[in-house]
């Protein structure tokens, strides 16, 4: 994984109009050959943004939900969008992502009006510590892959197992050439979430996810991610992993992913 001096690294190359191709920046945490899907769900916020790139601005992506339909191949992946529910104040978009002609993820994006509210702005949400004032974790250390090499994570030291708050912020851009936004940017960070606050050591258990939904009350900004995270695993093979999400300046949304847990093969 090097780079020339002319061009920066990246999670995604384009292809074609609507395909990308991951680098080895893109590869996951439970197998070599798969995506990690934090960046693939901001690529898809990437797409988004493109769709609408020809429409008047006045709109704010306010929830976006991906459902992870089965393994995503560390392989070209297209990225096609539509318009499920127009409108002038309120849209409803659907992106669904498609690797060897199988849809992947599907995913649909509220998106809504923006105006000034700012007289009535509130949340009871404290800020988290700044970045700079948390020590680096080694992320390496627990989990593998190229996503994990690429990131730079700040932690509060845990006190218990499934409680965790970190900054993440990335090295490498999401798209090579293309600058992203900053929503993008920040949802590409989102997903690592069910590392930061472990259960049970992952080389015993495996607890994916299967899904991810965000919901943003203001629009975020970089470059730094900030996760809150509970992690809960309940009695009969099922997990949640529940993120209050920040900026550098402030809470900004929330984030839940439903986890399947199960033992490791021959662990």
């Amino acid at each position: 994984m090097t780079t020339s001096t002319n061009a920066r690294e990246s999670y995604y190359e384009r292809t074609g109009e609507h395909t990308f191709k991951p680098t080895a920046y893109a590869g996951g945490a439970w197998s070599a050959d798969e995506q990690h899907f934090s960046p693939l769900a901001g690529l898809v916020v990437h797409a988004i943004d493109r769709y609408l790139a020809e429409r008047p601005r006045g709109l704010a992506l306010a929830r976006i939900s991906y459902d992870i339909l089965g393994r995503i191949a560390l392989d070209e992946c297209e990225i096609t969008v539509r318009t499920v529910r127009p409108g002038r104040t309120i849209e409803l978009l659907e992106a669904t992502v498609t690797i060897g002609g199988r849809a992947v993820v599907r995913a649909r994006a509220w998106l809504l009006a923006t105006l000034d509210t700012s007289a009535v702005a509130d949340s009871p949400r404290e800020p988290l510590p700044a970045p700079g004032s948390l020590p680096a974790w080694t992320m390496a250390d627990a989990w593998s892959g190229g996503y994990i090499s690429s990131i730079d994570v700040r932690r509060v030291p845990p006190v218990r197992r499934g409680r965790a708050t970190a900054w993440i912020s990335s090295r490498v851009d999401l798209v090579a050439g293309e600058p992203s936004s900053p929503s993008a940017s920040f949802v590409a960070l989102v997903d690592t979430a069910n590392g930061i606050a472990p259960q049970q050591d992952p080389t015993a258990w495996m607890f994916p996810n299967v899904d991810l939904t965000i919901h943003l009350h203001r629009r975020p900004r970089g470059p730094w991610t900030g996760l809150d995270t509970t992690v809960t695993f309940g009695p009969t093979g099922q997990g949640l992993t529940s993120t209050v999400l920040h900026d550098v300046d402030g809470p900004v949304g929330q984030a839940e992913q439903i986890l399947t847990v199960r033992p490791q093969p021959g662990a």
